[in-house]
C-alpha cells in the first residue's frame, strides 16, 4: 500500500515541487494560460525564479531578487489592462488546489495566506498603475512646483 501521508513543505525540493506542478496546471487553464504563455519565454528560468520567490517567502532563504509589482504591471500593461479579479481568483483557487494535493502543514497554510495577499496586492498595485496613468491632472506637468 502506498504511503498517502503529506508532509510539509520543508526545503527547496518541495518548493520545486510545487511551483512546477502550479504552472503546469497555469499553461493548461483556460482563461489565465495565454497571459502566461504569451509573456513566457523561458519556461525553465521562470519556474526556476519563482522557486527562488517562494523559498525566499516561505523558507527564508534569500535568493530572489526582483520586483513583482513591476512584472505584474507590465504585463498587464502588454495586455491592455484585461487582467481582473477572477484571473486573479483562478490563479489563488489553482495554487490552492496544487497545495492541498501536494502538502499538508504550517509552511503549506503559510503559502495559502501569502498567496491571498500577494494576489489582492498584485491586483491592486494593477489597478492603480492604470488609473494613474488615465487620470492625471494635466497641470501637474507644468514647470511651477508651487502649484498648491
Amino acid at each position: 500500500m502506498k504511503n498517502s501521508a503529506k508532509n510539509d513543505i520543508l526545503n527547496r525540493h518541495d518548493v520545486f515541487l510545487l511551483v512546477s506542478t502550479f504552472y503546469k496546471k497555469i499553461r493548461k487553464e483556460e482563461d489565465l494560460g495565454p497571459f502566461f504563455t504569451k509573456s513566457i519565454t523561458d519556461w525553465d528560468k521562470h519556474i526556476e525564479r519563482l522557486t527562488d520567490f517562494w523559498e525566499t517567502n516561505l523558507l527564508f532563504v534569500v535568493k530572489y531578487k526582483g520586483n513583482p509589482i513591476k512584472v505584474h504591471q507590465e504585463v498587464d500593461k502588454n495586455f491592455n489592462g484585461t487582467i481582473n479579479q477572477k484571473h486573479f481568483g483562478t490563479w489563488l483557487n489553482l495554487w490552492i488546489e496544487t497545495l492541498d494535493a501536494l502538502f499538508k502543514g504550517e509552511n503549506a497554510e503559510i503559502a495559502k495566506r501569502r498567496a491571498r495577499k500577494m494576489s489582492t496586492l498584485l491586483f491592486i498595485k494593477m489597478y492603480e498603475s492604470r488609473t494613474t496613468e488615465k487620470t492625471m491632472c494635466p497641470f501637474l506637468a507644468e514647470k511651477s512646483k508651487d502649484i498648491f
